[in-house]
């Protein structure tokens, strides 16, 4: 029998959705962008130690044009390229722009030596298939580096709502995205056909003065519900206000405000190349584990 076609991705995310989220976050942006410009860091940081140079770069999700603010030497990276699924967006993103969206990119294979991608994959339905094509639009050696948001994002605003709501309204509704788990990164990377894969993750909490607060951040980072399944009336005013009480009950500082944690799944991969190092054979080592570790080998019974 013939084989069965891959089956499609389970669409988690409004795409459209999302492009408006981002629209109206475009205005304000600037004021909302610290943790873009905290990956940008950590991206520059990562770059500056690589002895090579990337004649031109692909900025994906770029926001208002995230790589642009990386503080890199001169001739590190040359032309790059803003692509964001917002026009409203990539519009004040400088150098080449290019309204895309992740899930469909419009670049000829091996266009690139350089892709990156500042906290906008975890809006992508099918980040397996998405990781794919960022791959083949690399040159051969050429990096692949992104920052999305991990599992325990949010954990403490999830764990406010959804008790409010249960205690409230008798039912639960779904109010916040799944994201990325570190552990499968790797192997997604592998499987997308990178060599080199690295993924590891840095948990940033931030402080505020109350739920209120946090919940316009994330309006202004376009970080708010675009799940299909979401809720389509809006949360009563007691629900709400019951789950600013737990959020402060459950996790308030002893200075009154609240903390908000934002956990960034850093990962990196190059695109396959005869020159890069390979992993050794099975069997092939030249000493054994027990003889590094200095441990002696129990005698035979």
């Amino acid at each position: 029998m013939p084989p069965k076609p891959p089956s499609a991705p389970q669409l988690v995310f409004d795409r459209s959705l999302v492009g408006r989220r981002r629209k109206r976050a475009a205005a304000r942006f600037g004021d909302h962008d610290f943790l873009v410009r905290r990956v940008i860091d950590e991206f520059t940081d990562r770059l500056v130690v690589i002895n090579r140079e990337f004649p031109l770069a692909l900025d994906l999700g770029c926001h208002q044009g995230a790589l642009a603010l990386a503080e890199l030497p001169p001739g590190k990276i040359g032309e790059i390229v803003a692509a964001d699924l917002a026009p409203a967006m990539v519009a004040s993103a400088p150098g080449h722009r290019v309204v895309a969206d992740e899930e469909r990119l419009p670049f000829r294979e091996r266009s690139f030596n350089l892709v990156t991608s500042a906290l906008s994959l975890h809006w992508v339905n099918d980040l397996p298939g998405t990781l794919i094509q960022i791959r083949r639009a690399l040159l051969p050696d050429g990096l692949f580096m992104a920052a999305l948001f991990g599992g325990d994002t949010l954990t403490e605003l999830r764990q406010a709502l959804q008790e409010a709501e249960i205690e409230c309204e008798g039912g639960l509704s779904p109010r916040v995205s799944p994201f990325v788990d570190l552990r499968d990164m790797g192997s997604l990377l592998q499987r997308a056909g990178f060599a080199l894969p690295v993924a590891d993750t840095d948990r940033v909490t931030v402080r505020y003065e109350n739920m209120w607060r946090l919940l316009a951040e994330l309006r202004g980072m376009g970080e708010t519900n675009a799940l299909i399944e979401r809720r389509r009336t809006p949360l009563r005013r007691e629900t709400l206000m019951r789950a600013a009480a737990i959020y402060q009950e459950k996790f308030g500082l002893p200075d009154g405000r609240i903390p908000a944690t934002f956990e960034i799944v850093a990962i990196t991969g190059w695109s396959p190349h005869e020159s890069q190092q390979k992993p050794l054979r099975p069997g092939s080592a030249k000493m054994r584990l027990a003889d590094a570790l200095g441990a002696k080998t129990p005698p035979k019974a």
